[in-house]
C-alpha cells in the first residue's frame, strides 16, 4: 500500500465530520468534484471503501470508523506544526489554541482574553469550546482550562482553585415573587436547571425539586437565569460581575468546582504558550477567590 498524502485524509476528515462530499468540498474550499476524486484516491490506496451512501448522507462503514481517531490525531498534528511555525520560540507572535468548556469559553474566558489582546496584539487565540477534554499530548491544543486534574504525564498543570456555586435570581424575578428565606420555601419557586445536576443535589437539600425550565447546556441555563425566568444555580465567580443577580440562600454552597490550567510541557519554554498560561494562572485566581476575601 502506498502512503496516502496528508490532503487525502484531510478530505477524508472533512466528509466524514460532515457526512456529505458536497457541505465537506464547502469547508476545504474545493469543488465537489475534486473532492470526490481525493476520496476515491484514498480509498484506492487504501483499498477498502471509505463511504456508502444512504438516504440521509454519505456513512463510513466501521473500517473508516476506526481510521478516524488516526485521522484525527494527524489534524492535530497538523494544526501544532502550522501554530508553531506562526511565531518565534522567543517571541510573543503567533498563534495559540486554548480549550475549555463551553461556559467557561462563553461567560468566563473572554474578557481575560480581551485583556491580554490589548498586552500582546501579535498573538492570535484560537478558542476551542468543548465539554471533553481535548488531548494536549496530541496537540488538540496548546493550553487547556480544566474543571477536573489531569491524569496523563507529560503536563504541566497549575490547580487555580474551587468556584463555589450558588442559587441566584435575577432582580426582576424577585421584584415579582420575593427571595425564599428557607430551603423548603425553595419548593415554591420556578427553578432552572440541568436535570442531571438537580438529580444530584436533591439528597442533599431534602427537597423534591422541580424544574420551571430544563437545560442541558450551562450557557443556556445562564441566559435563563439573566432574563428573570427564575432561580437558578450559577458559579459565584461569573454572578459577582453580574449586578442584576442577587444571592438566594447565600450560605448555600451547592457544590465547588476545581479549575486547572493545563499544557505541554514540552511548550513551558514557549514564549507567547507562557506569557498566556501565566496571564491566565493570575486572572483566573481573581475570579476563584472568595467573594468576602
Amino acid at each position: 500500500m502506498s502512503d496516502p498524502d496528508w490532503h487525502l485524509w484531510r478530505a477524508f476528515l472533512a466528509v466524514l465530520q460532515r457526512g456529505s462530499l458536497s457541505a465537506a468540498a464547502r469547508d476545504l474550499g474545493l469543488t465537489q468534484p475534486t473532492l470526490g476524486r481525493q476520496i476515491a484516491a484514498l480509498e484506492m490506496a487504501l483499498s477498502t471503501t471509505l463511504f456508502t451512501r444512504s438516504t440521509d448522507g454519505l456513512r463510513p462503514p466501521e473500517r473508516a470508523r476506526d481510521l478516524a481517531p488516526h485521522a484525527e490525531a494527524m489534524a492535530a498534528a497538523a494544526a501544532a506544526l502550522v501554530r508553531a511555525g506562526s511565531g518565534g520560540r522567543g517571541e510573543v507572535s503567533g498563534s495559540v489554541r486554548l480549550a475549555a468548556s463551553e461556559f467557561l469559553g462563553g461567560a468566563v474566558l473572554p474578557p481575560m482574553l480581551a485583556a491580554f489582546r490589548v498586552s500582546h496584539p501579535q498573538v492570535d487565540i484560537e478558542l476551542s469550546l468543548s465539554d471533553r477534554v481535548e488531548d494536549l499530548l496530541r496537540r488538540d491544543a496548546d493550553l487547556a482550562v480544566r474543571n477536573v486534574a489531569p491524569t496523563q504525564g507529560g503536563l504541566v498543570a497549575r490547580r487555580i482553585g474551587a468556584v463555589p456555586i450558588r442559587f441566584y435570581a435575577h432582580r426582576s424575578y424577585v421584584a415579582r415573587y420575593g427571595v425564599p428565606e428557607t430551603l423548603p420555601a425553595l419548593a415554591g419557586h420556578t427553578l432552572i436547571g440541568q436535570e442531571d445536576h438537580v438529580r444530584q443535589i436533591r439528597p442533599r437539600l431534602g427537597l423534591d425539586l422541580r424544574l420551571g425550565l430544563r437545560c442541558d447546556n450551562a450557557l443556556g441555563l445562564l441566559a435563563a437565569l439573566r432574563a428573570g425566568y427564575g432561580i437558578g444555580y450559577c458559579q459565584e465567580g461569573v454572578a459577582r460581575h453580574e449586578p442584576d443577580l442577587v444571592p438566594v440562600l447565600p450560605d448555600l454552597v451547592l457544590v465547588e468546582i476545581g479549575i486547572w490550567l493545563v499544557m505541554h510541557e514540552d511548550l513551558r519554554r514557549t514564549q507567547r504558550i507562557r506569557v498566556l498560561f501565566d496571564h491566565l494562572v493570575a486572572e483566573l485566581t481573581a475570579y476563584a477567590r472568595p467573594r468576602d476575601a
